[in-house]
């Protein structure tokens, strides 16, 4: 015989089982899951495999990577959700739309590209760089950084963004024996801790004023807060945004960038440039865009200042570094990425004054740029950092006259970087975000980012001039083993192709993304 309070229960508990059982969307979350299962693979195998047959990892990892890019294809023009709130179809923790469909390409394809040059990295290495952890770690960090665009709720994005840095941390200073590598990464985990701290601050703000994690619920219900709870709900957005600027290297949260690059493997340097950038990116654009629209009033002008100083900052530290200084290539592709970074906040701020998707939409299609010349940058560093172990701009004297091809294509992608002639690409990116910034009425930011394109050329054509002068000694051979010439070569014909058919990702300028 029931109690009365057991009756009572029972019409409770069907609907509670009901809402906590989901249907999974398997081929939505298929990429990053892949990711994550082929990491969780080599690091098992790792157990079992002499250390003869160690370089086998790599290229497990590299095929992980290559199957997780291309699993992207049977989404493309099909928006999908899972983990959704029973009843309420359009509440869902993940979503696999244009937009994070456009990321999840970068984040994959940059990790693809991280693997070939790390192939090579660890096999020089000589056992200086555990391969089982390395190759894991790597793995881990794409995954996280490929669920981070399709993630709709606080909760999942904060914890993508933790899944995406921490093995970024042990990445930096996994080198054994490297106390540069040690201190980078020291330097890395500190700042990333204490911006994390502060983003988890503003989210428990927001959500205290709220009470959901949803995005889109975030965006109505914020609209409805108490006045008295608007000052803590304002507080709440703008200390939530300080752990995704950390992230994209913007001023003053860029600090840590230089010492981390020239302390970290140089494919991890190269992936830290590109992947922890779209990682940023992503969680700024959905933070800004997604969830809090009508505040719209407090972002924008923090955003539009944040681009302002970080471009600024960014391209003065790249003009100010020697040629003939230690690591000075690596430092100065560091503050050129910072000075990019500027760039790339420009159209999220103008994204506060006018049309959201075109803005998006520039800043997407810059990111796709600038991942494909700046890892292809990154690799033939790499290359001449096999000869030149401390990788001076001074050691790319003469680069044409012992490796006329490695030389011709790290011209084009300095070129990109400029936004000069042949690298079309770089020039087309850069008047759109140019375009984004007049259409929003923040003419001043359009001046100073033409001023920092100017500096930024002096920093670009005296490397690129350097590599056609006549070398001071004897050319230094290069010799490209096949992974690394493999990386090189796909980013070549990356950006070869974006600078012949440059509309491939300018569409995205003119196209929805959410």
């Amino acid at each position: 015989m029931s109690s009365p309070a057991q009756l009572l229960a029972e019409p409770l508990a069907q609907p509670l089982a009901q809402n906590l059982v989901q249907s999974v969307d398997w081929l939505a979350i298929a990429p990053p899951t892949i990711t994550a299962v082929v990491g969780l693979v080599v690091l098992v195998t790792d157990l079992f495999v002499k250390d003869a047959r160690k370089p086998l990892l790599g290229w497990i990892s590299v095929a992980g990577l290559a199957a997780s890019a291309l699993m992207l294809l049977p989404l493309v023009n099909d928006d999908r959700s899972t983990f959704c709130q029973a009843g309420e179809p359009g509440v869902c923790s993940y979503t696999a739309d244009t937009f994070t469909l456009a990321i999840q390409f970068l984040v994959l394809g940059g990790a693809l590209l991280t693997a070939l040059l790390s192939v090579t990295a660890v096999k020089d290495a000589d056992r200086g760089l555990p391969a089982g952890e390395y190759w894991f770690l790597l793995l881990s960090s794409a995954a996280g950084a490929a669920l981070l665009p399709a993630s709709r709720d606080l909760a999942t994005l904060i914890v993508a963004l933790e899944v995406a840095s921490l093995p970024a941390f042990a990445l930096v200073g996994l080198r054994q024996g490297d106390r540069r590598s040690s201190e980078a990464a020291l330097k890395f985990f500190l700042s990333s801790v204490t911006a994390t701290a502060v983003s988890l601050m503003g989210i428990s703000f927001v959500y205290a004023t709220t009470g959901t994690l949803y995005l889109t619920q975030v965006a109505d219900r914020i609209q409805q807060v108490d006045g008295q709870f608007t000052t803590l709900a304002q507080t709440g957005a703008v200390l939530t945004l300080v752990g995704f600027a950390f992230k994209t290297a913007a001023v003053p949260f860029h600090f840590w960038v230089p010492d981390t690059y020239v302390g970290a493997p140089l494919p991890i340097a190269a992936y830290l440039s590109v992947i922890g950038k779209a990682v940023g990116f992503s969680g700024l654009i959905l933070i800004t865009v997604v969830a809090l629209p009508s505040y719209a009033d407090v972002w924008g002008p923090a955003l539009a200042a944040l681009a302002a100083l970080t471009m600024t900052v960014g391209n003065v530290g790249a003009l100010r570094q020697q040629a003939t200084r230690a690591y000075s290539a690596v430092r100065l592709l560091a503050w050129s990425s910072v000075g990019q970074a500027g760039y790339l906040l420009v159209p999220i701020a103008a994204a506060a004054y006018s049309d959201p998707e075109h803005s998006i939409g520039s800043t997407v299609a810059y990111a796709l740029m600038y991942a494909a010349v700046n890892l292809g940058a990154f690799a033939v560093a790499a290359l001449v950092g096999r000869t030149r172990a401390l990788n001076r701009v001074a050691d790319y004297r003469g680069l044409y006259a012992s490796n006329p091809l490695t030389a011709l294509l790290l011209a084009f992608f300095l070129l990109c970087l400029a936004g000069l002639p042949p690298g079309v690409i770089g020039l087309f990116a850069k008047v759109t975000v140019f375009s984004a910034a007049v259409d929003a009425g923040l003419g001043w930011l359009a001046v100073v980012m033409a001023v920092n394109v100017v500096i930024a050329l002096f920093y670009y054509l005296q490397w690129t001039a350097l590599l056609f002068r006549t070398p001071e000694d004897a050319p230094a051979g290069h010799r490209a083993p096949v992974p690394l010439t493999a990386a090189i070569t796909v980013t070549a014909v990356l950006a070869v192709a974006l600078s012949g058919a440059p509309q491939l990702i300018l569409r995205f300028a003119d196209t929805g993304l959410f």
